[in-house]
């Protein structure tokens, strides 16, 4: 008679013994099949597609501050973002054709800051070099305030770009940043592609928007910053319409 394997080599054969019971017994045991892709994760990888897509924005909704980088393509025009939102206001940087400028809103104060060139860009040589590198407050009867307070305003944006359009599906898990994610898709990908982290509070990590209308990363859910009106020194009264941008 063959004697027994000592150490490793028996547990190995007791290992194997128990997986084929349970194969008779319990296939799904654990370890003894494949494993189970949703295991130490948050859970929400397990839900139908709907059901991801109102926990994700639930949770966005509930975290006081976000960053969001990437770009945003609307009415023709592509806008590279930079941006750390929260309820009370926002700021970072925003790059649209060529020209990039500073934004920075605390409560219902909007602040822009850009350099000569966006100034010059603008059709205001003479007061380019007077505004560069300063704040200009935005009045709230400019058309200008309406467009760029959007982009500092965590509830508006995140509203008007996380919900994606069509039949949703989900599309595998995959992984943004290092962290694990379950991929929802609208229309297959032509509503939009959003992941959503499998670790802890289900946030958008990354969003895909259909029609090639730019992509956004998110990360810092739930870091809060500062945002402070700009000191007296560091802003000037453009006293007149904000060029178009």
């Amino acid at each position: 008679m063959t004697p027994i394997p000592q150490g490793r080599t028996r547990r190995a054969v007791f290992a194997a013994a128990v997986c084929a019971l349970a194969v008779t017994v319990a296939p799904v045991l654990t370890g003894c099949g494949d494993e189970d892709p949703d295991a130490g994760t948050n859970g929400v990888g397990k839900l139908a597609p709907a059901k991801i897509q109102a926990r994700t924005l639930a949770a966005a909704d509930a975290a006081g501050a976000v960053r969001l980088a990437g770009t945003v393509v609307t009415s023709g025009r592509t806008y590279r973002l930079d941006m750390r939102l929260k309820s009370g206001g926002g700021t970072g940087s925003v790059t649209s054709g060529g020209s990039t400028f500073g934004l920075l809103r605390t409560g219902e104060e909007l602040y822009l800051k850009a350099d000569r060139a966006f100034w010059s860009h603008g059709g205001d040589s003479a007061a380019a070099g007077k505004l560069d590198g300063k704040y200009v407050r935005v009045p709230s009867s400019d058309p200008a305030y309406k467009k760029f307070s959007g982009f500092t305003d965590k509830d508006v944006l995140l509203d008007g770009l996380l919900t994606l359009h069509g039949s949703l599906a989900t599309a595998g898990r995959h992984e943004e940043a290092g962290t694990r994610t379950v991929r929802v898709t609208g229309d297959g990908g032509a509503g939009g592609t959003l992941d959503v982290s499998l670790k802890g509070t289900p946030y958008p990590l990354r969003l895909e928007r259909g029609g090639g209308a730019g992509t956004l990363r998110f990360s810092d859910w739930g870091r809060d910053f500062s945002v402070e009106r700009p000191k007296r020194s560091e802003t000037v009264d453009y006293g007149r319409q904000l060029p178009a941008s």
